[in-house]
């Protein structure tokens, strides 16, 4: 019997290609992953209300969100870790005043700041997931465990500088993740292995995000994509082919999963 192993996945550029469709080698993965007795697992910048789908089509119970601060591990919540309100608050009065937008993220939706911004609506819009209602005090009266802040390339820098609570992390050109303070996927892989207790040596991941850094850095077998950035696929053990190009089956053949 092959040797049970963890396989942890990002989401977007990783199980997800650049149209936001799985690729049929990909699924066929995963299930053949699953049928060898593996745990196959989902780490990811989305909440937990972005993918449900998709974890109901690989009939995946195991997942890091947020970035590292929503765990759920078999189907229950492991381990949480929400904003700092009173740093929240300054910092949505702050980035108001700039005319950057913010998103508010629990585990169920999210909700923005203003009504409507062309910021929110393009960035938002690669996602796929539909674009967040309105309610500027969300955050007072439910954990938010991410918010997205929305500026221009650079302009996160005098945020990093007057919010030393939080860590800034870019996902696209215009949107900006914001987590507590050492907060990343590889935290909340951790939370996952105090549940799982799998050894480091059967312990899999695969990224191409700038978010992806500290998971591929820190997880014994990481894979980067092929279409990651050059920084990114430079913390890798391993680096596969692109999405589209059957990526994660090849990656997975690599490191002798299949």
């Amino acid at each position: 019997m092959t040797e049970q192993s963890v396989i942890f996945f990002d989401i977007d550029g990783t199980l997800l290609d650049h149209d936001k469709q799985l690729p049929k080698s990909t699924k066929e993965s995963i299930f053949q992953l699953k049928s060898q007795g593996h745990v196959v697992a989902i780490a990811t910048g989305r909440g937990p209300f972005m993918f449900k789908e998709l974890r109901e089509e690989l009939d995946i119970d195991t997942f890091v969100s947020f970035n590292g601060q929503y765990v759920v591990v078999k189907g229950k919540v492991a381990d949480v870790n929400s904003l700092h309100v009173p740093s929240l608050e300054r910092l949505t009065n702050d980035a108001l005043q700039k005319n950057h937008p913010v998103v508010f993220m629990d585990h169920a939706v999210m909700k923005a700041n203003v009504p409507s911004h062309p910021f929110i609506e393009e960035s938002i819009a690669t996602l796929k997931v539909g674009l967040p209602t309105h309610d500027p005090l969300y955050f007072q009266h439910n954990d938010i465990y991410q918010t997205l802040l929305f500026c221009e390339e650079g302009e996160e820098k005098q945020y990093e500088e007057a919010f030393p609570a939080f860590d800034f992390v870019r996902w696209h050109r215009l949107g900006v993740d914001v987590l507590p303070k050492g907060g990343s996927k590889a935290k909340g892989i951790e939370k996952v292995m105090e549940k799982l207790q799998f050894p480091k040596s059967r312990q899999y991941a695969f990224g191409d995000g700038l978010n992806d850094i500290e998971m591929l850095q820190t997880i014994t077998n990481s894979v980067a994509m092929g279409n990651a950035e050059e920084t990114v696929k430079s913390y890798a053990k391993h680096v596969t082919k692109p999405v589209d190009q059957d990526g994660i089956y090849h990656g997975l053949k690599m490191v002798g999963l299949l």
